[in-house]
Parts: C-alpha cells; structure tokens; sequence
C-alpha cells in the first residue's frame, strides 16, 4: 500500500528517495563490453545479441523485406494513429528553430550567430515486451526538423531476430536512416566507435536500462549524449475536488513501467489521500502488471498531504519530477509558480498518458530531479551553434592597444603581439 506522510515532517531522504545507482559490477561489466565492441566490431554485437537477447542474426541491419513484411503485418486504424501522433509532434517541435543572426550596426566589423544540425545522430530505444513506437517518433522527429542527414535507430530484437512490425512502421514513417537490431551496452559502444556494419555517430540520445545509462556516461566526450535517464517519475498535485480514480489511474500509469518508477501525489486534502490510497488497491487488483506496479508504489510511491497548495507547490520545486499533473481548479494560475518540472499537464482532464503517445511535446525528460536544470528532448539537442567574427584592419587598430593590455595582464605576450602586428602605423 502506498504510504501517506505529512509534508512538515518529511526528511530530506523521504522527499526524494532517487539515489538510485547502478550495482557495483555493472560498470565494469560495461567496460568490458564497450572493449569488446572496440575491438571485435561486428562479431561481439552477435555475441552479445545472442548472450543477452537470445536472438542469433546474420543481418545486424534490418532489410527491405522485414520493412515490407511489417507493413503488411501492421493495422490500418494503427498506422493513422502513428500519423497523426507524429504530426502533433512535429506541429509542436517546428516552434522549436532558431533563427541565426547577424550584426552589423558597427562599421569596420561583422559579428553573429549560426545555428548547424548534428550531422549523425543514433537513437536508442528500449524494448519491454517490444520497442515503443513512441519512443522512436519522439526521438528521431526533432532531429529531423533540426536537419540532421543521418539517423541510426537501434532496437533490440526478439528471439527470431525480428523488429516489432508497429516500430518499424514508426521508423519508417519518421525516416530513420538505418535500423539496426540491438540493444544495452553493446549497442551504445556500436554507436559510439563504429563497427564493421554500425556507423559511428556523432550523439546518442533516448532511453535504456542501467547499462545504457553507464555506457552513454562512459561514452561521452567522445560522442554526445542528451541525458542519464532514470527510472520514470509522476508528481501528480492534486486538491480535494479531484476524483480519487482518475488520480489514482495517472498514478499506476507510471508505477507500471518498473519497479524503480516513482509514483507520487501531494495534496492539501487528507480525504483525496485516503481516498486515492484505497482506491490504488482496488485498481492494482485487475492491473496485468500489477506485481511491477506495487513494488513501484510500495518502495518508491508516496503520498503527501500538506495544509495548502503553496506547500504542495514548494513540494513540486524540491522533488522537480519529470512529469507533473496540476489536477486543480486554476491549472493557468498555478503554472507560473512550478520553477522545475520536465512536463507539465494542465487539468483534471491532460493525463500523461496523453504526453507519451499522442499530443506532441516531447516525452524523452529529465528524471531523477534533474528538471532543475535540465529540459525536455528538443530540436536544440540536435544542434550546434557556431559564432563568427569579422573586423577590417582599421577597425582592428582601434582596439589593438586595449587587446595587447589585456593579453598582458594574463601574461600572454603572444596574444598582445598578434594583435598589435595588425596595428596600422
């Protein structure tokens, strides 16, 4: 059952309870195979496809054929529903461009700003029982509008070696580049040092378990990576006019997709705690992955009641979670007072569910309290901007002395003389 506690008596550890860190063996374990994968490219992702997803492949890449098959194998009424998600979600990410700039209010000098995509870009995308289709959308369509040439999406397989024909479809219709089957560590390491068959990149973004999550940390610098992503969050605040059964169903929502997930409610109102804790029992008891979902609740969900919603506000900005539900009368009101969240939802009726699948702001979001400083997957991630600088010989003069001053105050002879060996006479 999920615990109820009082705002003014929490510990620090009780308001987040997020330490969670990767068991001693496993980065070593990674190092290994991040080692193997350098080494032996090709033959160790067999090995370790194999090994890990007991699927033996002769094709690391997914053919022509398994596209075509999966085609046929898919729903019409589900292939509209991938289309319009995935136009609600380019909809919203096209707001997301920058515009490059340029100055030049002052003569004699150029300066400004220009915005270039990440020239190749792999895609991780777990899968549990299968590869979220979502996942793929949400991931590879931003990078899409940001210009990048070349998109790797990599999956791992089932037993037979196949791809779950709704993920094909949905990389087909974000136009992935490339699908390879694989998955873990072993398929950052593909991604991060090339292989044989695997194009090496220039970032790795999405989702994955812990092994992921230590080879994308042990990879960086020298690929890109978007974020460490955690275990899923929910925050649902909540006053006393919300209906206990809606709150509790965005609850399991989340409790549902692991063990480690963090289900939370805070309230002003001790009635909706009680109600939404017994009410979480009777909606566990018919849930399929109920034993995943109580675990959740019992280890890491909470309830907290506080006397009125400025402390449950202040509960939201200390726990930063990376969904929030705002499940009250003036959602607008509240919103200009949340300082961290990674995606916030508006009403009693936006449920995050609607975030994941369908409406189109991103679902790939800063977990573990790191909302505070960190924000959804965008466009952004997958640019880069460069500035540029010009200034004629006379302009360059002007300034010349107070550039060699500085230089000199920094003990770098070699700036002020370059700058000066320009002066006009």
């Amino acid at each position: 059952m999920i615990r109820i506690l009082n705002f003014d008596k929490l510990t620090p550890e009780e308001f987040l309870n997020r330490d969670i860190q990767a068991e001693e063996d496993v980065p070593a374990a990674v190092d290994g195979i991040l080692r193997e994968v350098l080494t032996r490219g090709d033959a160790a992702l067999r090995d370790y496809t194999k090994r890990f997803d007991g699927a033996e492949l002769k094709d690391l890449r997914v053919t022509a054929e398994e596209f075509d098959q999966a085609r046929e194998a898919v729903d019409p009424y589900f292939l509209e529903t991938l289309r319009e998600a995935a136009a609600n979600i380019r909809r919203f990410h096209e707001h997301q461009r920058h515009n490059d700039f340029v100055l030049t209010d002052r003569g004699g000098m150029v300066m400004g700003q220009r915005w270039t995509p990440i020239e190749k870009v792999g895609i991780c995308v777990p899968r549990s029982p299968e590869a979220f289709p979502s996942t793929i959308l949400m991931n590879v369509i931003p990078a899409q509008i940001a210009g990048v040439q070349d998109i790797v999406l990599v999956t791992p397989p089932r037993k037979d070696g196949s791809i779950s024909p709704e993920a094909l479809m949905a990389a087909e219709l974000a136009e992935v580049t490339d699908v390879f089957k694989l998955g873990g560590a072993q398929a950052v390491a593909a991604l991060a040092y090339g292989t044989e068959t695997v194009p090496r990149v220039d970032k790795i973004v999405g989702p994955g378990g812990i092994f992921v999550a230590t080879a994308k940390r042990k990879v960086f610098g020298m690929v890109d990576i978007d974020m460490i992503a955690g275990p899923s969050e929910i925050l649902v605040l909540a006053d006393g006019k919300s209906d206990p059964r809606w709150v509790s169903a965005d609850l399991l929502s989340q409790a549902e997709h692991d063990v480690l997930s963090s289900a939370v409610l805070v309230t002003d109102s001790q009635a909706l705690a009680e109600a939404v804790q017994a009410e979480m029992e009777a909606q566990l008891a018919d849930l399929p992955r109920r034993d995943v979902a109580r675990k959740s609740i019992e280890e890491n969900g909470k309830i907290i009641v506080a006397d009125s919603l400025e402390k449950a506000v202040e509960a939201v900005n200390r726990i930063a979670p990376e969904h929030l539900e705002l499940c009250v009368d003036e959602p607008f009101a509240l919103l200009p007072q949340i300082k961290n969240a990674g995606s916030i939802f508006l009403g009693r009726n936006t449920p995050e569910a609607l975030g994941d699948y369908f409406a189109g702001p991103n679902h790939t979001l800063p977990t573990a309290g790191t909302a505070r400083f960190s924000s959804p997957l965008g466009v952004d991630d997958f640019m880069k901007r460069s500035s540029f600088l010009y200034y004629d010989r006379a302009t360059l003069s002007a300034c010349a002395d107070r550039i060699a001053d500085f230089a000199r105050r920094e003990g770098l002879e070699g700036h002020a003389r370059s700058a000066l060996s320009r002066k006009l006479d």
